[in-house]
């Protein structure tokens, strides 16, 4: 307030030579309106922005991501609205937006949240883990299976040392045929499997470290038949 008094006094009181004298008094005072008008505003805002701030920093951590997911959630419940209003298929319309590599990573995560991979724990865990896989591989048909278990009971269906050979049931010679490729697969699978290369204890070191040595490899590979009779000059001493 004291500075704005001093600047109306100043420009109501300035000397006639300079440009503000051609200026009334009303004129003056209109422009120190205008002045005083845009301080508060200035102030106003400032205290505005200091209010949000505040509020801003009251907030958790994960905000933003919780209002973009409401935000989402509300988008998803108008656009569910929207194909039940036009007497479309909700889940079928959403995919037609998704793309083909987005859809990729959505069901690789899928399956990987399905099945997430906890590490080695025990055999019995491994061994379930490796069941689970082969029959999603497989895909059986598990509505003729309940069926014929319905139709056969649990003693036939499951024959134990009383009633082995006695129980009619017969394997689909098509399920038999898929389990027998399945098979075959894995063996072709497994004979891709590289084997951990033995240690020879007799072999020349010429390396520091197992990256160097590595490194010496793939070297000989490379060069080794140009550099053969170098090498072995140099091991004679008759090198020049």
């Amino acid at each position: 307030t004291l500075k704005l008094k001093y600047f109306a006094d100043t420009i109501m009181f300035q000397p006639a030579s300079t440009s503000t004298s051609a200026m009334s008094k009303e004129d003056k005072l209109k422009k120190l309106r205008e002045l005083t008008a845009k301080r508060q505003d200035a102030c106003k805002q400032n205290h505005q922005e200091v209010v949000a701030e505040d509020k801003r920093r009251a907030l958790p951590t994960n905000w933003e991501h919780k209002r973009r997911r409401l935000e989402w959630e509300e988008k998803d419940d108008q656009f569910k609205q929207d194909c039940e209003s036009k007497g479309h298929d909700h889940r079928r319309m959403r995919l037609l937006e998704v793309g083909a590599e987005t859809a990729d990573k959505l069901d690789t995560r899928r399956r990987r949240k399905a099945n997430p991979d906890t590490g080695f724990a025990t055999f019995e865990a491994a061994s379930s883990r490796k069941y689970q896989t082969l029959c999603r591989q497989l895909k059986p048909d598990m509505r003729a299976y309940a069926e014929e278990k319905a139709r056969m009971g649990e003693d036939r269906f499951y024959p134990t040392s009383s009633t082995l050979g006695v129980a009619d049931r017969k394997d689909d010679p098509q399920a038999v045929e898929r389990m027998s490729q399945d098979v075959k697969q894995q063996v072709e699978k497994r004979k891709k499997y590289s084997r951990r290369r033995a240690f020879d204890e007799d072999a020349d070191v010429d390396y520091i470290n197992d990256q160097n040595m590595r490194y010496n490899r793939k070297l000989e590979r490379a060069f080794g038949h140009y550099t053969a009779e170098i090498k072995q000059n140099l091991e004679r001493g008759t090198a020049i």
